[in-house]
């Protein structure tokens, strides 16, 4: 009969298909997001999961008229299949391709930018709001997952839910995981409801029955029956007292009864929330063993089944170092926000559980707990991906800063731009930390650098912040004893020649822009052009002896960093001259003023400009020697 999937070339095609070869579109999407993950990496598992979800929302409603915002946007791959990006989505994640998340200005059936855990909920009410307020049509739905619904924002709107009074559907997709496994008590409250054993029993036998009415008003009084059995083993008030009617569990494999529940709660005049129990990885062995080695991957061979091997990279160095630091002292505790094995703290969670804590998609509640363990005499480390700190900004100002309290942010992937896209760019976070008083932020050349800043940050009073990015840096003798550093101290690795040519120059380069910077500096001395190399290390407080001693001899001050110019180490350093008048000029050298695309992370540097050729032609060009 031929391939389903190739027939669908919008979302009003999958209304078209006989129920009995939805199974068989299932596996083929299944098939698609597999070959094209292998191939291009991205988020595996969780979009496994919600093959038959998507199917069934596309079969109840109508994207055209209705809003389905989906909350992680990671889980929508195969919403892109089916929504007319098929023929394109071979591009996934690629430079001019389609984008690893719900993108508006892609698709006119993306209607919210989703790349952060715990927003639809909230856009999902102003929708509603507005639609009301319009006097229009259609329905609203927020397709919450991967842990999303313990998020401060959501339980944030939920707790306005019941005063705005908006008809809207949540599609809580509950696969027990987020990236780690899921924490917490509202976790465990909804296992409970997944797992009890009476009522689940009492309710299949009344599903088979369900599935067969297919007339409006049997469906109600089915689902009015189901909430009858419910009340007698669930206590599922938690949700009814937010003004959310609770329909579940629900099988979010099973198309019958899916479809079922979603009629059921588009015909209902108030807000509904679904709860759906899928599981991560379906259909694909591996993944289903082991949903969070497969949540977020590279390019893989398909055939070997094993995802890509990790590198010792700056993460693995951190847990290490931590683990080893935390059995000199008790009082190290180390801090995650659904992310253990990403920000490498797996060693320390294993040997410490009593001093672990991973607080799951709450940011901001990392940080102020942070905060208080550390007003009560504890030397608290939250390591963080940079794009997520950005949700806790406030927090770091207010709660730690303002108190001048030792808390250690370790900001992984700083830096770090590629496939993901601008969601996940780890560039802003110089200019949103550096502004705050008593915080003191570095930035390690190496691996061994890293455990030095890290020592250092325990021994310092008050706030610190350490940022790196994900890759391997330089190879290191591990062997060697990492020493803590003087704050504020940077460290000169390349002086300029003595004699006559062009200069000095004088880089000053953040961490993993010094390859960057020796390889320009090889182009200027080629060129006749005298050039030293500076490690700040420190982006604040900035070396500015050694800075202001350096703008009276040299003809350029080059900053190079792997963040936004805007604010960052570049400005920096453009202040600290500017309080002495200094003449000398500064060149700033990292990420535009612009949201950066997708891309393999060297076509983005070559866009950017960041490369040795381009730095060095600039540099040549402002000496006049070019």
């Amino acid at each position: 009969m031929g391939s389903i999937l190739e027939k669908i070339n919008a979302p009003d095609d999958v209304q078209a298909i006989a129920a009995e070869r939805l199974p068989e579109l299932a596996q083929e999407l299944r098939e698609v997001i597999l070959g094209t993950v292998s191939s291009t990496g991205g988020h595996l598992a969780s979009n496994l999961g919600t093959i038959e979800l998507t199917i069934a929302l596309l079969r109840v409603f109508c994207p055209r008229r209705d809003k389905i915002i989906w909350d992680v946007g990671h889980q929508a791959y195969s919403w892109k299949l089916l929504t007319g990006r098929r023929d394109r989505f071979h591009t996934l994640r690629q430079r001019g391709g389609i984008s690893g998340f719900p993108k508006p200005d892609e698709s006119p059936f993306d209607v919210f930018v989703a790349g952060h855990a715990g927003t639809a909920l909230s856009a999902a009410i102003g929708m509603a709001v507005a639609r009301d307020r319009m006097g229009t049509e259609g329905q609203v739905v927020a397709v919450i997952g991967d842990g999303s619904m313990t998020n401060g924002i959501t339980l944030e709107a939920l707790n306005s839910l019941a005063d705005v009074n908006s008809k809207l559907i949540v599609v809580l997709n509950d696969n027990e995981m987020s990236i780690s496994e899921n924490v917490g008590a509202l976790s465990r409250r909804l296992g409970r409801m997944l797992a009890d054993v009476r009522y689940n029993r009492i309710k299949a036998a009344a599903e088979a029955a369900g599935h067969r009415l297919h007339m409006t008003f049997l469906r109600r009084f089915y689902h009015r029956v189901e909430q009858a059995v419910k009340s007698l083993w669930l206590q599922n008030a938690f949700f009814e007292e937010f003004g959310l009617r609770y329909m579940g569990p629900i099988d979010g494999h099973d198309f019958d009864a899916l479809e079922n529940a979603f009629c059921s709660a588009r015909d209902y005049k108030n807000p509904v929330l679904i709860h759906v129990a899928t599981q991560k990885g379906r259909g694909f062995r591996p993944a289903e063993r082991n949903p969070d080695q497969w949540h977020g991957v590279g390019a893989f061979d398909l055939d070997a089944k094993c995802p890509p091997e990790s590198r010792h990279g700056y993460s693995k160095a951190l847990g290490e170092a931590l683990t080893a630091l935390g059995d000199k002292d008790s009082k190290v505790v180390a801090i995650t926000a659904a992310m253990c094995g990403g920000t490498g703290l797996d060693p320390f969670a294993v040997k410490y559980a009593e001093r672990f804590f991973d607080v799951g998609i709450c940011e901001s509640h990392a940080v102020v707990f942070a905060a208080g363990l550390a007003a009560a005499g504890f030397r608290p480390v939250f390591a963080v991906y940079s794009t997520f700190l950005q949700r806790a900004v406030d927090s770091v100002m207010h709660d730690v800063c303002l108190q001048n309290l030792p808390v250690t942010l370790c900001v992984d992937r700083a830096g770090v731009v590629g496939s993901d896209g601008p969601t996940h760019h780890g560039i802003y976070d110089i200019p949103m930390l550096r502004c705050l008083p008593n915080l003191v932020m570095m930035q390690p050349k190496d691996a061994l650098e890293l455990v030095s800043m890290l020592k250092t940050a325990l021994r310092h009073d008050g706030p610190t912040a350490i940022r790196y990015p994900r890759d391997p840096g330089p190879e290191v003798n591990f062997s060697m004893e990492a020493e803590p550093l003087n704050v504020g101290e940077a460290e000169i690795l390349m002086v300029p020649d003595c004699g006559g040519g062009a200069g000095p120059v004088w880089f000053w380069a953040l961490g993993d822009m010094l390859p960057l910077a020796f390889a320009a500096a090889e182009r200027l001395k080629s060129a006749g052009v005298r050039v030293g190399i500076i490690n700040a290390r420190f982006i604040k407080p900035l070396d500015a002896e050694k800075l202001r001693a350096q703008a009276r001899e040299t003809a350029l001050i080059v900053t190079l960093e792997n963040g936004a110019v805007a604010g960052g180490f570049g400005s920096a350093v453009r202040e600290a001259l500017a309080e002495i008048n200094s003449p000398c000029a500064v060149m700033s050298c990292g990420w535009p003023d612009a949201f950066i695309g997708q891309g393999t992370t060297s076509q983005l540097l070559e866009d950017a400009g960041l490369t040795p050729a381009e730095i060095a032609g600039e540099i040549l060009a402002r000496l006049g020697t070019s």
